[in-house]
Formats: C-alpha cells, sequence, structure tokens
C-alpha cells in the first residue's frame, strides 16, 4: 500500500516538473517573438527614416522591400522592388536576379500583369531556367488568353521540375483552351487526384472527354454537375447535347429544364437553352412546345440565329397537322402519306402502286393510272424540302422516266422549285408541285 503511495506521488511530481518546464518554454518563445517584432519595427522604422531623407538608399530599400516581401505583404513590398528595379542600371550592388524575381512576384500577386512580366521578362534573361518564372509567366499569359505562349512556359517549368504539383492546373487549363483535349486529360486528372473538389478542373475533364468522343464518362460528369451553382447551367447544357446525339430528347428536355431553374444561369445560356428546348421538342414532334420556347427567345433576342424563320414555318405547320406530317412523320409514315396523296390524286380513275423507293432526299412512288378515256404510267417524286429545289434533281427525274418508259411525271416539294427548273420542265411531260398546290392537295387526305 505504502509502495502505490509513493508512486503515485512520484507521478504527480513528474507531471508538475514537465507543466512547469513547458510552461518556461512557451514564456521563452513567446518573449522571443515579441523581441523579433518590436526588433522588425526598429528596422522598418529606421529604414523609413533613411528612405524619407534618400529616397534611392538602396540597402534601406532592400531591406524594408524584404521584410514587407517575408511577410507577404505585398501591397507595400511591391514600390519599394519597383524602385530597386529601376535603379538596377546604375547600382551594381542590387542582385537583379531577386529583385527582379520578387518585383515581378509582387505585380503579379496584385494582378499588375505588365510590371509583373517586365521583372519576369528580365529573370527570363539572365536565367531561363528558373522554374518559378516560367510558371508565373505561363499563369499570366493564360490570363491574358494567350495559351500558346503559355503552353511554351509551363512546358519548360513542368520540364524543369517535374513532380511539382502546383504547374499541374495551370498547364492543364492552358492545354484545354489551346483545344489540344487529349493531352490535357493527363494533367486535369493530375489536378482532381490532387482535389477531386476542383470543378473548373472537373468541367474541364468532362468536356475534354467529350471532344476525345468519350461521350459517356463526360455524359456522368456533366450530370454530376448540373447542380452546381457556376457550373451548372453550361453543365445542363452539355449534357443535353449529348443526350440530342444519342436520340435521347427527354433526357435531353430535362437536362434543359434543369438549367432553367438554376438562379445563376445568365440570359446567353437561358436563351441557348430555350433554343435547345426547341430543337428538342421539333424532334419530338411536340411543335406547340418548340413554338413556345422560341417565342421566349423572340422577346429577349429578336435576331438569334435563324428563330424568326422557324417561328414563321412552326406556326403554320402547328396549324396543319397534314404538313406537318409531311415535313416531320417518320419514313414510314411518310411513306404512308405519300401513297394517299398518289392514290387520291385521280379521284375518279382506278390507281394501282407499282413501286415505291425510299432515297436519302426524297421518296418515289411509281402508279398506273386508268380512267374511263385514258391510261398511263406515272412517277411521284416527293422531296420534303422547304427551301428550294434546283434543276438538277428535276432532270434526275425526268432521265428516271426515261429509263422505266414512264409516260408522265411529277416533282412535288414543301418549298419551291428554281427558275431553271421550271424552265427545264416546259416541254416536257413532267410538272412541279410547289407548296401551295401541295397545301391544297393535303387538306383533302384524311391521315
Amino acid at each position: 500500500m505504502i509502495g502505490v503511495l509513493i508512486a503515485i506521488i512520484t507521478g504527480a511530481g513528474l507531471i508538475c516538473i514537465l507543466m512547469a518546464v513547458s510552461g518556461i518554454q512557451k514564456k521563452s518563445a513567446n518573449v522571443q517573438g515579441k523581441g523579433r517584432s518590436k526588433n522588425n519595427v526598429a528596422v522598418i522604422r529606421d529604414c523609413t527614416k533613411k528612405i524619407s531623407k534618400d529616397p534611392h538608399n538602396v540597402e534601406a530599400l532592400k531591406t524594408l522591400a524584404d521584410i514587407y516581401y517575408t511577410d507577404l505583404n505585398y501591397e507595400r513590398a511591391f514600390p519599394l522592388y519597383q524602385t530597386l528595379f529601376k535603379l538596377m542600371g546604375v547600382h551594381v550592388e542590387i542582385d537583379q536576379q531577386v529583385v527582379s524575381q520578387r518585383y515581378g512576384v509582387c505585380a503579379f500577386k496584385l494582378g499588375k500583369f505588365d510590371e509583373a512580366m517586365a521583372g519576369f521578362s528580365k529573370v527570363l534573361r539572365l536565367n531561363p531556367k528558373d522554374y518559378e518564372v516560367n510558371l508565373y509567366v505561363g499563369k499570366i499569359m493564360l490570363e491574358k488568353k494567350d495559351f500558346e505562349k503559355a503552353l511554351l512556359c509551363l512546358k519548360r517549368a513542368v520540364s524543369i521540375r517535374p513532380d511539382s504539383n502546383e504547374i499541374y492546373e495551370p498547364l492543364a487549363f492552358a492545354l484545354f483552351e489551346a483545344k489540344k483535349y487529349r493531352e490535357s486529360l493527363m494533367y486535369l486528372k493530375k489536378v482532381l487526384d490532387e482535389n477531386p473538389e476542383n470543378k473548373q478542373a472537373l468541367f474541364y475533364f468532362a468536356n475534354a472527354m467529350e471532344e476525345c468522343s468519350m461521350n459517356d464518362k463526360a455524359l456522368k460528369i456533366f450530370m454530376h454537375l448540373r447542380p452546381d451553382a457556376k457550373f451548372g447551367p453550361e453543365s445542363c447544357v452539355e449534357a443535353g447535347r449529348i443526350h440530342e446525339k444519342m436520340g435521347q430528347y427527354d433526357k435531353a428536355v430535362q437536362d434543359y429544364e434543369i438549367a432553367l431553374k438554376l438562379e445563376t444561369i445568365s440570359q446567353e445560356i437561358k436563351v441557348t437553352v430555350f433554343y435547345k428546348l426547341a430543337q428538342s421538342y421539333i424532334a419530338q414532334h411536340n411543335i406547340a412546345k418548340a413554338l413556345y420556347y422560341l417565342k421566349q427567345i423572340q422577346t429577349v433576342s429578336p435576331n438569334y440565329k435563324d428563330v424568326n424563320a422557324l417561328v414563321s414555318r412552326y406556326q403554320e405547320l402547328n396549324q396543319n397537322n397534314n404538313l406537318q406530317a409531311y415535313l416531320m412523320s417518320g419514313t414510314s409514315d411518310f411513306v404512308v402519306l405519300c401513297r394517299k396523296i398518289v392514290t387520291g390524286f385521280y379521284p375518279d380513275s382506278f390507281v394501282k402502286i407499282e413501286d415505291v423507293n425510299v432515297a436519302a432526299e426524297s421518296i418515289e412512288v411509281l402508279c398506273t393510272v386508268e380512267s374511263m378515256k385514258w391510261s398511263d404510267t406515272e412517277l411521284f417524286r416527293f422531296f420534303r424540302s422547304t427551301g428550294s429545289i434546283g434543276e438538277l434533281y428535276v432532270r434526275d427525274c425526268h432521265s428516271k422516266m426515261r429509263d422505266i418508259k414512264c409516260d408522265r411525271g411529277f416533282c412535288i416539294s414543301a418549298g419551291t422549285f428554281t427558275a431553271e427548273a421550271k424552265k427545264y420542265v416546259e416541254g416536257r411531260p413532267i410538272d412541279l408541285i410547289e407548296k401551295a398546290k401541295l397545301i391544297q392537295i393535303l387538306k383533302k387526305i384524311d391521315l
């Protein structure tokens, strides 16, 4: 029992001694810190007096500048190094490389890029392989959007110090901005390995993968970024674009609608989203919805792309279901419509469809027509274009008619035919039917 008490007392004594020593050490450190602080204050006061009497006192300028630089007080250090930088030509005792570099760093930290370049250029003339200066110059060129010069310096920096993590982000961003997407992927991945929460690197990474045809991987990242306040709106647009490429227009619509719910969406991106929504709804044959978004664009940006032409076109389609089917239905439905037009073309005659040929730019229907007084073999060629059909297509149709010994032909378009095409058919057994007459024909068709 006595032994236990002795052990406890001994342990308590040791703890008290250790606490006392620790207190003494802390007090000593505080005293030393206060001493340094007081010493710096005295040096700063002394140097300031010397500079007030002689603005070109090199030693005072250098001492004061170095104190502020060490304390990361770039705002106060900058004018001092600026003065030293100007005095280098007449004062050989000034270390040109150190002063030029620190002058450049201070200017860079303060956003004074022209002054920074003056200092860094001097260093590079003295030592082109200075890692820090190449890094800073690369960042400045990146900021100025001179991506080729940025890459020149940043690649030199990475060759000097390949294991430095701080070079990865500016180099990755410069490669991306210079459209060197595949090369940027490696460095973007290194940036994300260091900091997976770097949203800008993540956004660039997804864009670079999309440019390199890695759409599935890019899509996952864009969808992950959709709620982000800064990169969300653009990520929604990119996700929608990929879904459109995949023919998944319903998912593209979801992407664009998420973008519109974000409070941080800019007016420029909002107009883009309206346009993309209209395109997606057109692809889904939802003309009413498409018109809604096209008219939204007209209210804020009336001359945006081809919006006025699209509104004019789809307003008409919205009011004419058969014309809408003619222009927008799938191939099989379009063939059905063309067959109905042909069989209804001669209401008082017997029309037999002999053959249907689906081509990239048109659909051909070959038929025989028998009436009480005559019979013919006729070729109908349907164009879905709303533009102007040229002579070449009409000439081709006529050539086909001769090859199959067809009596008569019709070229039918939802647009118009050029003057040359109309002149070509003069005196030939081929008729041109333009949009106005097509609409009259379509009104008689029951879909």
